[in-house]
């Protein structure tokens, strides 16, 4: 059995104080280990089922501990034992934002990410260019055409956008057509074939993450 300073991976529910209420929240950490990069992962749209147990927020946050981050996902309002109701994104950004201080706080040394599928890449792409203690934002599908994403035109922040290239819910063209207005440091990558779910795609999902993003993880 693992010592408590072997850096065995565990995972524990928390709960978060939110501008409506309790926010229901897991992180992933490796116990024994102080942190050196935290990521917080916002899931898709409340309303169509989003959850922090999405298979792709899943896939994600496991990615992202696997290049050592202590990984925070969480419910937004109204949504699993969250309290409050559904924002159409205004509250969903301060729920966002309570978490991510939570994070800064549980994990005061560790460099932070944000991320996001869909929705929450929309969520994500608002307080990444508005919270200068977001070191790096990674867009996953994200909705380009909601308004908010102009914020990344003059935010100098480091960004990712990964898509698939068969999205039907977010198309491909619109993301082509907005992404080269957007302040550099920034990178898109394709994942050819893939829904905007990555079915049956989210190992291609994950070799993405990895090859973008070990090289600015911090040495374990």
């Amino acid at each position: 059995m693992s010592g408590p300073d072997s850096g065995a991976s565990r995972i524990v529910p928390v709960t978060i104080a939110g501008p409506a209420g309790e926010l229901e929240g897991l992180v992933n950490e490796h116990s024994g280990q102080d942190a050196r990069l935290a990521v917080l992962v916002c899931h898709p749209h409340p309303l169509y089922g989003g959850t922090l147990h999405n298979k792709v927020v899943h896939r994600a946050a496991a990615t992202f501990h696997e290049l050592g981050a202590a990984v925070l996902r969480f419910n937004f309002r109204g949504v699993g034992r969250s309290a409050g109701t559904f924002d159409d994104g205004e509250g969903e950004l301060e729920d966002a934002r309570a978490a991510f201080s939570w994070l800064e706080r549980r994990h005061p040394h560790a460099r932070t990410w944000l991320c996001g599928f869909s929705f929450g890449a929309w969520v994500a792409a608002r307080l990444g260019a508005a919270d200068a203690a977001v070191e790096r934002v990674v867009l996953l599908a994200p909705p380009v055409t909601r308004p908010g994403f102009d914020g990344l035109r003059t935010a100098h922040v480091p960004k990712l956008a990964v898509q698939g290239t068969a999205d039907t819910v977010c198309p491909p063209a619109d993301l082509e057509r907005e992404f080269p207005t957007w302040a550099e440091p920034k990178r898109l990558v394709w994942v050819e074939g893939a829904s905007h779910f990555f079915d049956r795609q989210l190992g291609d999902l994950a070799a993405a993450l990895t090859t973008e993003l070990a090289p600015f993880a911090p040495p374990r």
